[in-house]
């Protein structure tokens, strides 16, 4: 790697994981100069694109998943130590999957799934807002497969 300093080789002095274990933190020193510095590597994840309803696309953000599944779990026994790891379990199916572009309705349908499992109040609220219920017949439908799976 050239140096930042003078534009000579330098050569890694130490390699140690960084702080958050995704990252390798290395120690260099400049063959012609002699002077220090640190470079960080990581692994170069492609962006992850949301193909919306609509046909508009938009980079994945997990902030806005996150938002929504708080929503649905609010007042709800939920510990956020469950929410954070139905977010980070979905968002690592999605980018291990060969696709680089998924449809907003699987990742709708992933969290109601996942939501199912957790908590079935969380569950109905999340449906209603992503299914749009026109009205209390589909919300009723609803509680009714949930309370037949169960």
């Amino acid at each position: 790697m050239k140096c930042p300093f003078c534009g000579g080789e330098s050569r890694v002095l130490e390699s140690r994981p960084a702080s958050d274990e995704e990252a390798v933190r290395r120690r260099r020193e400049c063959l012609a100069c002699g002077r220090r510095f640190t470079t960080m590597e990581r692994v170069e994840v492609p962006p992850l694109i949301v193909v919306k309803k609509d046909g508009r696309r938009e980079p994945f953000n997990r902030d806005k998943l996150l938002t929504g599944v708080l929503k649905a779990c609010e007042k709800r026994p939920v510990p956020m130590e469950v929410i954070e790891k139905l977010a980070d379990d979905i968002e690592r199916d999605l980018r291990s999957s060969l696709d680089r572009e998924v449809p907003s309705v699987v990742i709708g349908e992933r969290v109601m799934e996942a939501l199912r499992q957790v908590d079935g109040v969380a569950y109905v609220r999340f449906a209603s807002v992503y299914r749009e219920f026109k009205d209390l017949n589909e919300f009723r439908e609803q509680l009714e497969q949930l309370l037949k799976s169960r």
